[in-house]
């Protein structure tokens, strides 16, 4: 009674935990990042309520286990609604320089170039980006158990006082974009990371034009 007790409690608080992971800088990491910071923390947590529940080193070693195994399950889930939204987004995407895909760590990635969703200098969105974002709301409408991180992107062209607030204004013209749609606010999270976070050298016109771009995220937390 009294094990089942102690592991009852280390699943409950490392639920807690997991629930922390959605935050944008864990949304951020790889899969392999984000499963070894669940395990880590889990871990912690489930030693200390193993030591605390049983009072010797054998509690804590279960402990530790179990919140291991608990915290390394935090993470994503592509369900068959992520599928028909991945689907919905391709289509929409035709024609367009916009590039849809899945990521290793099962999120919705919306690649959006920003040469050809705004003008220089500029966080107003271009109105042939419309279509596409039109259908990225009606698909998260769809999937309520969808959430949204807006990552905006610069490339290393001007300083950081130029560069950091842009790339999150041009973020923030996305979300606003979806939330005018009915998206509600509260499931979309944005950041701007200026220039820090290239795709290509910054040396070629080439690779400036790919590093300046918008990055939606659509992804749906493991229960």
């Amino acid at each position: 009674m009294k094990k089942s007790l102690t592991m009852l409690t280390i699943a409950a608080t490392t639920s807690a935990l997991v629930a922390g992971c959605a935050s944008p800088q864990m949304q951020n990491m790889s899969t392999g990042q984000r499963t070894g910071v669940g395990a880590g923390l889990g871990a912690l947590v489930g030693a200390g309520i193993g030591q605390a529940v049983g009072r010797d080193s054998k509690s804590t070693l279960i402990g530790a286990a179990a919140g291991a195994a608990l915290g390394a399950g935090a993470g994503y889930v592509w369900s068959q609604r992520m599928e028909q939204q991945r689907l919905a987004m391709e289509q929409a995407a035709q024609g367009t320089p916009v590039q849809v895909s899945q990521t290793a760590d099962n999120r919705l990635r919306i690649n959006i170039p920003a040469d050809a969703s705004f003008a220089v200098n500029s966080a107003t969105l271009n109105h042939n980006m419309y279509p596409v974002l039109e259908r990225l709301a009606q698909t998260l409408l769809q999937n309520p158990y969808a959430h949204v991180t807006v990552i905006g992107h610069t490339d290393s062209t001007g300083s950081d006082a130029i560069n950091n607030p842009l790339s999150l204004n041009r973020a923030n013209a996305a979300r606003n974009f979806l939330v005018s749609r009915g998206v509600p606010a509260a499931r979309i999270s944005t950041t701007g990371m200026g220039s820090t976070q290239p795709v290509a050298s910054n040396a070629t016109e080439a690779g400036r034009a790919q590093n300046r771009r918008v990055e939606i995220f659509v992804a749906e937390h493991q229960n």
